[in-house]
């Protein structure tokens, strides 16, 4: 069953996609994209420089996240994700997350989805290496301090793929 958290940000994102997504123009479709990809290169670069805790400040902290990590079949909280984190922050020597392919939609002016599959390259504090592909799909929302990740599904990639 969809949560009803889930089911709003749904029918948020369906209205403003078939509402306000013409009324922007070339230019600003152009300016959202460069921003919201600037974010997430600029998330993935903080994560390889100062670890999962640097993730916060691009998280929206609102009722309204939630996020589907890999291996869950269900949408967790703010909350949830700040309790993954924290606890398996300490476990990384490094993260390495680099998109192999991006793709940015502008909804409006303060909303955009993206879709992407990456490379996540890590190394835990035994020196173990793992390498995996990921599938992940999300909508960003500029707030005051700028575009935050709102909601979100991140999968493992099939090998086929």
């Amino acid at each position: 069953m969809i949560g009803k958290r889930y089911r709003l940000t749904i029918l948020v994102w369906l209205a403003v996609a078939c509402s306000q997504s013409e009324s922007l123009t070339e230019t600003e479709r152009i300016e959202i994209v460069l921003e919201a990809k600037q974010t997430l290169n600029n998330y993935y670069n903080d994560i390889r420089q100062e670890g999962l805790k640097a993730e916060f400040r691009y998280l929206d902290n609102s009722k309204e996240f939630f996020w589907v990590p890999p291996g869950y079949s269900s949408p967790i909280s703010f909350d949830s994700v700040a309790a993954i984190l924290n606890q398996n922050a300490p476990l990384f020597k490094s993260i390495d997350n680099s998109f192999d392919t991006l793709n940015i939609i502008p909804l409006s002016k303060e909303l955009v989805t993206y879709t992407g599959r990456l490379q996540s390259a890590m190394i835990d504090t035994a020196g173990q290496s793992t390498t995996i592909t990921l599938m992940e799909t999300g909508i960003l929302i500029k707030r005051k301090d700028g575009w935050k990740l709102l909601s979100g599904q991140t999968s493992v990639a099939l090998a086929n793929q």
